[in-house]
C-alpha cells in the first residue's frame, strides 16, 4: 500500500524518530500551536470545573439535586447526563469556530505577504 505512493510522495520508513532530530518549527506554526493549546486548555478546565461541581452540589444541596425532574430523572442526573452532552457540542463548536478563525486570519495574511512579495520584485 505504501509502495503505490513512492512515486508521488516523500515516503518515510515506519520507525521511531528521535525529537532532537526534527528540524525547529517556523514561528508562525509555532504561535499557532500555542495559540491552539491555549484554547483548548482555557475549555478543558471549564469542563472539568463543570464536571467536578457536580458532586460538590450534591453534598451540598441534596434536596434539590436527588428531587424528580420527569420521568424519575433526577436533577443531579440531568446535570451530569444532558447539560454536560450539550457542553461537549458547545465546546466543541467554540474550538472548531475559533481554529477557523484563526485559519482564515493566518490565511488572509500570507496572501497580502504574497502579494507584497509580488509588488517588491
Amino acid at each position: 500500500m505504501a509502495s503505490e505512493f513512492k512515486d508521488d510522495y516523500e515516503y518515510v520508513p515506519a520507525e521511531k524518530i528521535d525529537i532532537k532530530d526534527l528540524p525547529p518549527l517556523d514561528p508562525e506554526t509555532s504561535k499557532i500551536m500555542k495559540q491552539e493549546f491555549g484554547t483548548g486548555s482555557k475549555l478543558t478546565i471549564f469542563y472539568y470545573i463543570f464536571i467536578l461541581s457536580i458532586p460538590i452540589l450534591n453534598w451540598y444541596a441534596p434536596e434539590f439535586f436527588f428531587s424528580r425532574l420527569w420521568g424519575g430523572m433526577t436533577y443531579s442526573w440531568f446535570f451530569t447526563s444532558i447539560v454536560a452532552m450539550a457542553l461537549a457540542f458547545g465546546i466543541a463548536y467554540i474550538h472548531t469556530y475559533l481554529y477557523e478563525k484563526r485559519l482564515k486570519q493566518y490565511a488572509s495574511k500570507n496572501s497580502t505577504d504574497n502579494q507584497e512579495r509580488r509588488n517588491v520584485n
